[in-house]
């Protein structure tokens, strides 16, 4: 197809082949599904990994309630666990548990049926933008099994940008109908689809830029405006720019909302050097670029090189990058390579790095959109290529056999790509297998041995995160968690204060602060406890693990009625079992008998088996002759 799409006879619009136009679009359309549905099938059998899903699904505790008023509420608010406002995703996600629960095949399946909506969609688009239906449909396929597009579909916290392409590509062919014909109600369509990817993920914000690429090509509306009366492209360009004003609107809304809650909670690295940025942005684009072509050594995580990348590869990246943008300038005339090409470019630049949100030097999901670009601009200039040259001109069958090739290819190492997202451990495995000094991975794969239980093969992962990355906050928590485990505890109250003064969050800091105080308490410094206790709570106020074990030492000190509110607080917060048991002991040291009965059976019929519940309350009963 790529090879020679130009051989293949187009869909005729004539009202003869009305009903073949409508069953090859169908065909079509419902062949991308399946293809999608193959290549992604075996994501079914993968689980949660320990990166951002327990932030947005398993450790959620607004998104683990489902779908409710109080829940909703939260997801369209501003206080939140990530660094996004992105209200759409997290609707998303409390549907998956309101249906499925947290097994993750659910969760893994809904991505799976949204990539397929997303490649529909983006064939039917470039189906209604260029009435070239083959052309279309392998940009369509490319876009659906290239390795650099697994992320977003096998990661279960990155449902918000399947999501988000979702309503996207809605917008653009609303924009379609809108630039063929334009009427206010075809606009409002736009911008409310629009304004639905906005809230699935900010990736959206580039919009309108790219709208105006696409009135160049393929819907040629700088020359309609030409031939209306608006004179030169400039005068074009300022008429087409002004009727997106309010979609510019939106975008700047977006972009204000989302970088006011990435600063908010330290996602946005303002204190790195804009050269820095700068370097790793013009290699990224370059880096993209190579892997599209040749999608190998992929990871989840990229460490941002900050001033450690070589002076020849941003040279080298450069270069490259200004011969591209030479050979389209050259070939101005097609103009898919002109807005192929910007397209790449522009929708890329949100995410580029030149304002840097969070640790990451680049992404295979940052690839997805931008791509598209790249893939049509080689598809149409092939097809084009051997149009012109008829000693070129291949089959049909040829042709569709050469792209078979291609697309079996991609999808061998996609298929690769996905089994490694099977688990935490076998995902951050990999991706240090195929990057270097990558903190975030250590840091990852130390956390899912320690959850195993493989304390002696977590240790040099952990250790391994903090030096690497001494910045990061979690690292010196998870570090000073296993510290704790293994008994050296001075050592992990020393990983809690580093971790307290790198936090990134506040929950982060206040479990920190929490710990410490285990650590004093356990070293019978019940003041200095006293006040880390305080502190976490100052810093989360349901960390309820804080409340139980200040209420604890409050019981230790005689102070019944305050160890009374600390446990009523916990367990208001969580019907915890271990929160009832002890505000019944507290309630029974203060003389109230029958509350602390109520309290003990409570703790009873969540936890049938506990026994110093039980022994308790048969003490109690035999004390008071009820």
């Amino acid at each position: 197809m790529i090879g020679a799409t130009a051989t293949i006879t187009e869909v005729s619009s004539a009202p003869a082949d009305l009903a073949g136009e409508r069953q090859n679009l169908v065909l079509v359309c419902l062949g991308l599904a399946l293809l999608v549905v193959a290549v992604y099938l075996p994501a079914l059998h993968n689980g949660f990994v320990n990166y951002d899903d327990p932030e947005y699904v398993t450790h959620n505790a607004h998104v683990l309630q489902g779908i409710n008023w109080e829940s909703v509420k939260w997801a369209f608010g501003t206080q939140r666990t990530v660094a996004n406002w992105h209200p759409l995703a997290w609707l998303s996600h409390m549907i998956d548990v309101q249906i499925f629960g947290i097994s993750p095949w659910g969760h893994h399946l809904v991505n799976v049926l949204l990539m397929a909506v997303d490649t529909v969609l983006l064939f039917l688009f470039l189906m209604g933008a260029t009435e070239k239906l083959w052309r279309s449909a392998a940009v369509a396929a490319l876009f659906a099994v290239h390795p650099l597009n697994v992320e977003p579909v096998a990661w279960i916290a990155e449902r918000k940008q399947v999501l988000c392409l979702c309503f996207l590509f809605l917008a653009l062919i609303a924009y379609t109908r809108y630039a063929k014909r334009p009427g206010a109600g075809r606009y409002c369509i736009v911008a409310l689809c629009f304004a639905l990817a906005l809230m699935a993920k900010v990736i959206a914000v580039i919009l309108p830029f790219a709208l105006l690429l696409l009135d160049y090509w393929p819907f040629q509306r700088f020359s309609r405006r030409r031939e209306e009366g608006a004179g030169n492209f400039w005068k074009s360009l300022l008429l087409l720019t002004q009727e997106k004003i309010p979609l510019f609107l939106l975008t700047a809304a977006a972009t204000w909302i989302n970088l006011r809650a990435q600063r908010s909670e330290g996602a946005v690295a303002v204190a790195m050097p804009f050269l820095w940025r700068l370097k790793n942005a013009v290699y990224a684009y370059a880096w993209y670029l190579g892997k599209m072509v040749w999608p190998t050594r992929l990871a989840v995580f990229y460490p941002h090189p900050q001033n450690h990348l070589a002076l020849w590869r941003v040279a080298a990246a450069a270069i490259v990058l200004v011969a591209i943008s030479a050979y389209v300038w050259r070939h101005f005339a097609e103009k898919y390579l002109t807005v192929g090409w910007l397209w790449y470019l522009g929708t890329a630049f949100p995410s580029i790095g030149l304002i840097q949100a969070g640790r990451q030097g680049m992404a295979d999901r940052y690839a997805q959109l931008p791509l598209i670009g790249i893939f049509a601009a080689v598809v149409w200039f092939v097809a084009d290529a051997f149009a012109r040259e008829p000693k070129r001109k291949l089959s049909p069958a040829m042709a569709g056999a050469a792209f078979s090739v291609i697309l079996l290819a991609l999808m061998l190492v996609t298929h690769r790509q996905i089994a490694y997202w099977q688990d935490s451990e076998t995902l951050f495995t990999h991706a240090l297998q195929v990057t270097t000094h990558n903190g975030t991975a250590e840091n990852n794969l130390g956390v899912a041995l320690m959850e195993k239980g493989d304390m002696a093969a977590a240790f040099p992962h952990l250790l391994a995160a903090v030096q690497y990355s001494p910045d990061l906050g979690n690292a010196h928590y998870n570090f000073g968690v296993l510290l704790q485990r293994q008994g050296h505890l001075p050592e992990a109250a020393n990983e809690y204060r580093l971790a307290i003064a790198r936090a990134g969050e506040v929950q982060e800091a206040a479990q920190a602060h929490n710990n410490l105080g285990v650590i004093y308490l356990s070293l019978n410094n019940l003041p200095d406890a006293m006040g880390e206790f305080a502190k976490a709570l100052a810093l989360n106020p349901n960390e309820v693990n804080s409340y139980l074990a200040r209420g604890t030492i409050e019981f230790r000190l005689g102070k019944f009625d305050d160890a009374i509110t600390d446990f009523t607080q916990a367990a208001a917060r969580s019907r915890s079992p271990l929160a009832l048991y002890w505000l019944g002991r507290a309630e029974e040291a203060k003389g109230d008998f029958p509350r602390a009965k109520g309290a003990y059976q409570a703790a009873l019929q969540l936890a049938p088996n506990m026994q110093e519940a039980r022994t308790q309350l048969d003490s109690l009963r035999a004390l008071t002759g009820q």
